[in-house]
């Protein structure tokens, strides 16, 4: 998923500076007096809308329905689901699903059974209650979750306002008791000059996700790593206003460095949330509400992000301290980098926890009653 969410920001940022102020880029086509020259914004809007048209009819024609219930009832090949394991006897569904598995330890409308020395059946009602999604480990991993989505929100949102943003003189940049630089203003560049900007830095992402880091995730572990990333994670953000400091010949690799490190951390630390999340969910059955809540956790987040940052990069630009909401993201990546020892390393995987469950259901003695032609076995 980070892989084709680094696609889309090559494409995204690239369709936005070619196209904004369309009047202007391209005066032979369009004119100052018309549509676009009025509503400079429209044209790519316009063109993203017309992307995620073309999404949503692919999506109704292309996407297989998953929802078990509401999926299609089709004809399968008589030989689709045998095996060696496969009962001689088959069921008489109409779609010809899988014959009866006589593996299993209750089917149809009896529940396991315990034989007495009265030989008496007696039926024993499952006492198996659904399991508690609430532990500490992903309790934690939401948390961290919410975090990593907010400070990440923060950078996309500040990023293109600090490049465009008139131009802070060097020469009166001051620096603070903690040697950080304070001046109001950003770098200066043009439009055309950010969406290119920002389309290369989709290409860095793009770079990561593919090569750094299944190479990173092999050699540290997905724990380890994820460790690592969290708590190198401030620099990113701490490091930008100093961009304000470096002269023109030097500016474009200093942004492109900036850049990189953000990258290399987010790009990485993404898809280990994700992973974690994912093994840290009890059991399958409740996958789907984990990553609901994680889902709901970041969205909260984001949502609460820009005006924040936003907020901040008011305040600091009327103080003389732009860097103020890159700070303020910096402090949240530090909780984060703290908060990040709180969650609890499983020593065994999950699949070793659902093998030994299974183990144990197996050990215990349990009868099942099976009928054939009516009489009772």
């Amino acid at each position: 998923m980070p892989f084709v969410w680094a696609i889309g920001t090559i494409i995204g940022p690239a369709i936005g500076g070619t196209f904004a102020d369309p009047t202007t880029s391209f005066p032979n086509v369009f004119s100052q007096h018309g549509l676009f020259g009025h509503f400079p914004y429209l044209l790519p809007n316009l063109l993203c809308a017309a992307m995620l048209l073309v999404s949503i009819i692919a999506g109704y024609f292309l996407l297989e329905e998953t929802h078990p219930d509401m999926q299609p009832r089709v004809f399968l090949p008589d030989d689709t689901y045998i095996s060696d394991e496969t009962p001689l006897i088959a069921t008489a569904d109409a779609i010809k699903t899988p014959a009866v598995d006589l593996r299993a330890k209750t089917y149809g409308t009896f529940h396991g059974s315990l034989v007495h020395s009265d030989d008496q059946w007696h039926v024993q009602e499952p006492k198996i209650g659904p399991p508690n999604v609430f532990t500490k480990r992903v309790v934690a991993l939401i948390i961290a979750m919410g975090i990593f989505t907010y400070h990440s929100m923060t950078y996309d949102h500040l990023l293109p306002i600090f490049l465009e943003d008139d131009r802070a003189n060097p020469e009166t940049m001051l620096f603070n008791a903690t040697n950080l630089p304070t001046s109001a203003g950003g770098l200066g560049l043009s439009l055309p000059t950010v969406g290119m900007i920002m389309s290369v830095n989709g290409a860095i992402a793009l770079i990561v996700q593919a090569i750094i880091f299944p190479l990173l995730a092999e050699h540290l572990g997905v724990f380890r790593l994820f460790i690592i990333v969290t708590v190198l994670h401030p620099i990113a953000y701490f490091i930008m206003p100093y961009l304000l400091l470096l002269p023109s010949s030097l500016l474009f690799p200093g942004i492109y460095f900036c850049l990189t490190i953000r990258n290399l951390l987010q790009i990485v630390a993404y898809p280990l949330l994700l992973i974690l999340i994912k093994e840290a969910t009890p059991c399958k059955s409740v996958l789907g509400k984990v990553n609901g809540l994680a889902a709901s956790a970041g969205a909260a987040c984001r949502t609460v992000a820009p005006p924040v940052a936003g907020y901040l990069y008011t305040i600091g630009s009327r103080v003389g301290s732009s860097g103020l909401a890159w700070y303020g993201s910096g402090i949240i990546t530090i909780i984060g980098a703290l908060q990040c020892f709180m969650i609890i390393r499983e020593k065994s995987s999950r699949r070793d926890a659902e093998f030994g469950e299974v183990k144990k259901r197996e050990s215990g003695f349990v009868v099942t009653e099976v009928e054939v032609d009516g009489d009772r076995e």
